[in-house]
């Protein structure tokens, strides 16, 4: 099989065929036509900007500069994750990133470590593609167990019974998808490797990793998140 290394910006612009296919229905429906051309624009300067500025970033093997990377992204999945989040969203924030910070980095960690045994570790390469899939997960779930917290306790559930049922909402997607792996979907980074030529035996080993850190991560951040809450929402059980 080939390596797949570099796609011509020429070809590249034949996935704008069926993408302007749906645009046509949207104008055909009088759907929201600018919103639509809009995100798709703003999706491909982002994804552009975006590689290039990684390519920097990883030529530049600094670790100040990879955790450096790695707060911001933090910071911004934090506010993200409490968007569902009807009131106090400013005083959960601190709760959120420090969730956030203890799942991620002991997920992170163990791969860096003892899975990848990356040398020196600070590899940006690595560190902040894996970085960004666990605070991706992490934050959904931590989004999740918020937003079905808060409804809980406003159907007059304890805070116990609120926090269990809210933890599992949490949990559904990711547990979804490891039933799914590999019978309905390959993942992202399993497709992507198989592409550029890969083993599909190595391919899956890099997969498996994959998932146990998102179960993980989405786990550890979506527990921590309800313990850390509970005494904000004291009065309104």
């Amino acid at each position: 099989m080939n390596n797949i290394e570099t796609i011509p910006l020429s070809n590249l612009a034949y996935t704008l065929i069926p993408v302007l296919t749906v645009i046509i229905i949207f104008i055909k429906w009088k759907l929201n036509t600018v919103n639509t051309i809009y995100a798709i624009s703003r999706m491909l300067v982002q994804l552009l900007l975006v590689g290039y500025f990684l390519n920097v970033i990883f030529a530049s093997a600094s670790a100040q500069i990879t955790l450096f990377i790695l707060m911001i992204m933090l910071l911004f999945s934090s506010w993200i994750a409490l968007g569902s989040v009807k009131q106090n969203r400013k005083q959960l924030l601190g709760k959120a990133a420090l969730s956030l910070l203890v799942a991620s980095g002991f997920t992170l960690s163990i791969i860096i470590v003892g899975v990848l045994e990356l040398t020196p570790w600070y590899q940006a390469r690595y560190i902040i593609p894996l970085g960004g899939m666990i605070l991706a997960n992490a934050m959904n779930s931590v989004s999740l167990a918020a937003e079905r917290f808060q409804s809980e306790l406003e159907n007059n559930n304890d805070r116990t019974r609120a926090r269990n049922i809210a933890f599992n909402a949490a949990m559904i997607p990711t547990i979804n998808a490891l039933l799914a792996v590999g019978l309905v979907s390959l993942p992202g980074m399993m497709t992507g490797q198989i592409l550029s030529g890969v083993s599909p035996f190595i391919a899956a080993r890099y997969q498996i990793m994959v998932m146990c850190m998102i179960f993980a991560s989405s786990g550890i951040s979506a527990a921590c998140f309800l313990t850390l809450i509970k005494k904000n929402f004291n009065n309104e059980s």
